[in-house]
């Protein structure tokens, strides 16, 4: 029992070594974030989707300053349109619009 326990310890260390190998020479990456990223905290966010059919989809994501339209069917996903994004105005209590 002894010997199982201190092998499986031996190859956990051997791939966190690994993993640290390769993350220092730049091949790996990895996010440790348990939490979670905050809304709008990183580059890719789906703005909004709606569903069409059961099996098809329209999603408008934003990527950076653009703003892309995307169909999803079963068989493929295809860029419909692309649009300059506007800056995100925060909504603020009081605000008429």
């Amino acid at each position: 029992m002894i010997e199982q326990t201190l092998a499986v310890f031996l190859v956990l260390a051997l791939l966190i070594l690994a993993l640290w190998f390769l993350r220092r020479k730049g091949l790996a990456k990895m996010n440790l974030s348990l939490g979670g990223r905050r809304a709008g905290a990183g580059e890719i966010q789906v703005v909004d989707r709606k569903a069409l059919t059961a099996s098809h989809s329209i999603h408008l994501v934003r990527v950076k300053d653009r703003l892309i339209l995307v169909g999803i069917s079963p068989g493929s996903c295809q860029a419909l349109h692309t649009f300059v994004a506007e800056p995100a105005v925060p909504d603020t209590p009081g605000s008429i619009g």
